[in-house]
Order: C-alpha cells, then structure tokens, then sequence
C-alpha cells in the first residue's frame, strides 16, 4: 500500500489514496465489483510478469501441493476458481483432456502446455518438471 497523502482543512481531514489503494480497501470492505476488479488486475499483472520473465508469486499451500506430488494442473485450477471445463474453454481442449491431464493419462503437448500456463498464469517451467 502507498503512503496516503493527509490533507488539513477547516472542517475536517482528508486522506488522498490512489486508486489501486482505494479500490483494495473496497474490496476488504467485501463491495463486490472492487473485488471482481482487483482481482482482474491481478490477474493482468501476473500475466505481465510473466510475459517479462519475472517470478509469479503463489500462496506457499499451493508451492507445497505441487512439491508433494499433486498434480500442478490441478493444484493450480484449483487456486484459481476454475473448472475443468472452464480452464479447458481458456485453453482449447476438451474437459476431458484437462481430466486426462489431471489424472496423469496425458502428459500435453507444447502448445497445450504453454496455453496452459497462460490461462494458470503462471510460468511453463511450473508445469514442466
């Protein structure tokens, strides 16, 4: 969170925000359109870092799924509120390939890998050992 800029006057004091800061508090005060907005820029920034090489941060449950043996298509659709036919309409395929994925019958071509990672947004080197 930035610093906010306190401004003095006559009748009371007043607080300058910027808008990301705003739109945060918004949506920890639970308005719905504040959070279905921070959340979509969470997601562009993810898909940004990614697209400059940078590391995507994710929650250490997640990290900790995947390092145990959890099938990282899974842990991360998870993590991101999808479906499989949800992530499957993102990526191309069909639900049942995404099952396929899951259950470790298919292990995806390139193409399938890289759409994948960028509908999870994360980094392909996190679906490929």
């Amino acid at each position: 969170m930035g610093k906010p800029q306190i401004i003095h006057t006559d009748g009371e004091d007043l607080v300058v925000l910027s808008r990301r800061d705003y739109e945060a508090l918004c949506a920890r005060a639970g308005e719905e359109a504040a959070e279905d907005a921070m959340t979509a820029r969470i997601v562009a920034e993810t898909r940004d870092a990614i697209a400059r090489g940078d590391d995507v941060a994710l929650p250490g449950a997640v990290w900790d799924a995947i390092e145990a043996g959890e099938n990282a298509v899974r842990v991360l659709r998870k993590h991101r509120g999808l479906t499989q036919a949800a992530l499957a309409e993102a990526v191309g395929v069909s639900q049942g390939y995404i099952a396929e994925l899951e259950g470790g019958r298919k292990s995806g071509t390139p193409e399938t890998l890289r759409a994948l990672a960028k509908a999870l947004g994360v980094p392909l080197d996190v679906l490929v050992e």
